[in-house]
């Protein structure tokens, strides 16, 4: 977290925009990265005075909803297929895709808002209403409404109450530098120990 936050912060003008922008499409395309996370460290950034808090949170509207969006047309354009591929099968299992089906069939397209704040349903739910041949509009709008409620309410949130943060990263670097020091000092007792063993033993 910690490091993911000083990168962005390296960057100036309109690189952390473009950086958050672009984790959060890949986040929409099913790789493996937190998308909270990334919104938190959007927050940060935005109380670090790096960026604009609400400019901010249009770039992370507009990076989950073109992610969402995509997973849903790769749904839409090439089906149940695309999981054949070793890229795709890693995150949009057989298995998984069936128990979406299910529960799209069941409950209908409330799901899409209530996978929104599922992390590991959301891919599979929106590639399967996309193969389901739902319409785009429909889709967006279930989507849409959740995204409105959680990247708006973490980013700002985060945003507000930065200093929260900021106790806690230093605490997490004073036990880090604590956990080091001990760890040092037991190897230097364990290595003197074994040290004047072996010269002690050697002059007998």
């Amino acid at each position: 977290m910690e490091d993911l936050l000083n990168f962005a912060q390296s960057f100036g003008g309109l690189m952390p925009y473009i950086l958050v922008f672009l984790i959060l499409l890949a986040c929409g395309l099913g790789l493996p990265i937190p998308e909270d996370i990334t919104l938190f460290v959007a927050g940060m950034l935005a109380y670090y005075g790096k960026v604009n808090v609400w400019a901010m949170v249009i770039v992370c509207m507009a990076g989950v909803l073109i992610g969402d969006s995509s997973i849903f047309m790769l749904g839409a354009k090439y089906g149940p297929e695309i999981t054949k591929k070793p890229f795709f099968s890693k995150f949009l299992s057989a298995e998984r895709l069936a128990i979406v089906k299910e529960k799209l069939h069941q409950h209908g397209n409330k799901v899409i808002f209530v996978s929104r704040f599922m992390p590991g349903l959301r891919a599979p739910t929106f590639f399967c209403a996309g193969s389901l041949h739902l319409p785009f509009d429909v889709f967006l709008l279930y989507d849409g409404l959740a995204a409105l409620i959680s990247v708006p309410l973490i980013v700002w949130v985060v945003y507000h109450f930065g200093h929260l943060a900021d106790e806690v990263f230093t605490a997490i670097s004073d036990v880090e530098h604590a956990v080091v020091f001990v760890i040092v000092a037991v190897i230097a007792f364990i290595s003197g120990k074994w040290y004047f063993h072996h010269k002690k033993a050697n002059q007998s």
